[in-house]
């Protein structure tokens, strides 16, 4: 599985780099989310938590 975030979705709100279990998260300068694959656990928390639908989990 891979996490991706859909940048055009993205709002910017930081609520996945709040969620985030494993610190994977941060906000480019641009306040779009990005992702640490190398960090991420495809643990799918911040998928649950993003209110825009912008983090997705694909095969």
């Amino acid at each position: 599985m891979v996490v991706r975030v859909i940048e055009e979705e993205c709002t910017g709100c930081g609520t996945c780099v709040d969620e985030c279990p494993a610190e994977a998260i941060s906000m480019n300068d641009d306040d779009i989310a990005v992702i640490d694959m190398d960090e991420c656990t495809e643990c799918g928390t911040c998928v649950e938590a993003c209110p825009s639908e912008a983090i997705v989990m694909e095969d």
